[in-house]
Order: structure tokens, then sequence, then C-alpha cells
């Protein structure tokens, strides 16, 4: 009996040690597996820490430092300000200057672009400045709780569908001050069209298959205002993610030499997509503030 109890115990802690190992084989591996993939690009931003249940992520981590940065320069150069501008005053009024001169030839109205160039400016600078943080050194590679601890801004979803948003709906506040809510909910839904048929059918009775197609056009073109926002978005967060992955994937080739090519490349892609952005955005702009009667 003795004997027996022995060789049970035994087959027991036998059971339990190999129990222990196969876990501890599975924890390994899945360190392991972690520690493979804490570098690799993903669709989505990576959350830090939190603070309330708020994730706080890389991308926003580095859309703050942006927004940082274009403080402290817009305090510098305010304080550079006078009557003989300097170096970097000149820089900046000139920089100014053709951005007028572009706003105009899109708006055809000084006043207007007056008015809509502190919201197109700061978009341009915000994801222009975002742009170019996600090529600084150590972005992406430096970690924090196994996450890059920073993460271009326009290189997620997330931001890049906030701007649009933000982008879309100023518009549309900007055609209602203009254009008058009114006239521009008839933008949409074209009540006038409807109430223009038993007025004018007598004189013009084409008017019976013409106005219903503008009824329907208006509401078309509340789908439109939805595709904007998706179009806006996805171009630039495509764009840029599609850069960092390039680069990330060169430099694991051949890390000295030939990814500064593609680092040239994608400074000069972060222009070009920040411009894109903010001619659009103008774009939304100034069609919001057309009155429909001018549109036809």
């Amino acid at each position: 009996m003795n004997q027996t109890s022995n060789q049970i115990e035994n087959k027991i802690e036998n059971t339990d040690v190999s129990a222990e190992a196969e876990n501890g084989l599975a924890n390994h591996q899945e360190l392991g597996q972690s520690h493979e993939t804490e570098h690799e690009h993903t669709l989505f931003a990576e959350p830090l820490f939190y603070v309330k249940q708020f994730p706080i992520t890389n991308s926003l981590l580095t859309s703050w430092l942006a927004v940082i940065l274009i403080i402290v320069l817009s305090i510098l150069i305010k304080s550079k300000l006078s009557k003989i501008p300097g170096k970097l005053q000149s820089l900046v009024e000139t920089i100014f200057e053709g951005a007028f001169g572009m706003m105009d030839m899109v708006t055809n109205d000084r006043n207007k672009s007056k008015k809509v160039f502190p919201i197109v400016f700061a978009i341009f600078i915000f994801v222009l400045i975002n742009d170019w943080l996600g090529l600084l050194p150590g972005v992406g590679s430096i970690t924090y709780n196994h996450y890059p601890l920073l993460r271009g801004g326009t290189a997620d979803l997330n931001t890049t569908l906030a701007l649009g948003l933000m982008a879309v709906i100023s518009a549309n506040v900007f055609g209602v001050m203009v254009v008058g809510g009114w006239n521009y909910f008839n933008k949409f839904v074209n009540i006038k069209a409807l109430l223009e048929i038993p007025k004018k059918i007598k004189h013009e009775p084409t008017i019976v298959l013409v106005n219903p197609i503008n009824f329907f056009v208006g509401l078309i073109e509340i789908i439109s205002e939805i595709a904007k926002v998706a179009s806006l978005s996805f171009r630039l967060f495509g764009n840029i993610f599609a850069g960092e992955v390039l680069l990330a994937s060169i430099s694991a080739i051949f890390a000295f030499g030939l990814p500064l090519p593609f680092m040239f490349l994608e400074i000069i892609v972060g222009i070009i997509q920040a411009l894109i952005f903010a001619i659009l955005t103008l774009v939304y702009f100034t069609i919001a503030s057309t009155a429909h009667s001018e549109e036809h």
C-alpha cells in the first residue's frame, strides 16, 4: 500500500512539473512573439497609458508635440515683430503673401481669403509638422511599455478623420454664416425648387421635370458632404502611413545610405499632402459660401 501511494504521489508531482514547464514555455513564446511584433507598423495607434479610462496614444502624444511646437514658434515670431523686418519676419511675411496669393486664385476674393485664412493655414501647418515629425530619428523606434513612444500623428486614421470632420463641419458653418441658414438649407433639401413648380408651370412646363431633379440632386449633396470627410482623411492617412512603412522596410534591408533618398522623398510628400489637404479645405469653404443660384 505504501509503495502504491508513493507511486501515485510521484505521478502527481511529475504531472504538476510538466504542466508548469508547459505553462512556462507558453509564456516564453508569448513574450517572444510580443517582443518580435512590438515594432510592427499597425493601422491603429497604440495606447501608452490611460487618464480616467481615456487612452493616451502615441499618435496623440505626437499631435500634442506638434501643437506645442506651433505655439512656441508663434510666440517666437510675435516677439521678433518690428517695423524693420528681420530675416525671420521677412521669411514669414513672404510665406503669408504666397499663401494669400494662392488662396485668392481659389476664392477670387481677398476679403473671403482673409476670413478663412486662419483655419486653412493652421490646418496646413499642423498637418505639415505632423508629417515631418514622423520622419525624425527615434519616432517609432523608442518604446514605452513595449509600444513606440511616438508615432506620426497623420499616420493615425483617428487624427485624419478628426481633421476631415473639422474641415467639413467648419466649411458648412461658414456657408450658413455667409449665405444664410434658409438658403444654405436649400442647397441640400431644395424646397424652393418644389415651391416654384405651381408658380411657373404655366410659362415653363418643363419645370415639372427639371425642379424635381434639382431636389434630388440636393439630396445627393448630403452624401457628397460625408464623402468629403472620407476623401480628406483616407488620402492623407494612406500616403503618410505608406511612407512610414516604406522607410521602415528600406531601413530593415539596408540601414545606411539607402534610406536617405526615400527620406528626402517623404519630406516632399509631407509638403504636398499638407498642401492638398489645405487647398481642398479652402475649396470646400469657397463652395459652401457660394449661393445656390450662383452655382447654377
